[in-house]
């Protein structure tokens, strides 16, 4: 079974991926450019986090577990990978605030482009 971090880390490139697709096949050119930052940020955060992590552990990550993804346009497919990132992100202990300072920088690029991508 893979560890926390590993399904976290997983999830954020899941993320990426979807929001890579959903940006090269998007008719509007704000959602292209929200999830043009997204896809570019998302991964500098979990190079971030992993490193942190590894740091804090003294070992590697190791292999990342294959996701799958739930079905829908990608502002639902984001809430979603949100929602599960909020609702499990208490494998850091509260105490870890490096850590957690990177998981809420991740929350809030989540939280910025949701709201880039429902602009009317």
């Amino acid at each position: 079974m893979k560890s926390d971090a590993q399904q976290f880390l997983a999830l954020l490139f899941l993320s990426r991926d979807v929001a890579h697709k959903a940006h090269l096949n998007t008719d509007s050119y704000a959602q292209h450019m929200a999830l043009g930052s997204f896809y570019d940020e998302i991964i500098g955060l979990a190079d971030s986090f992993a490193e942190a992590w590894m740091g804090r552990k003294g070992e590697r990550i190791g292999d990342l577990p294959d996701l799958k993804n739930p079905k829908g346009d990608i502002v639902k497919v984001l809430k979603v990978h949100l929602e599960i990132i909020e609702e499990t992100r208490d494998f850091v202990p509260k105490t870890d605030t490096p850590i957690n300072n990177i998981i809420d920088e991740i929350v809030g690029l989540y939280l910025s482009t949701l709201y880039k991508l429902t602009l009317k």
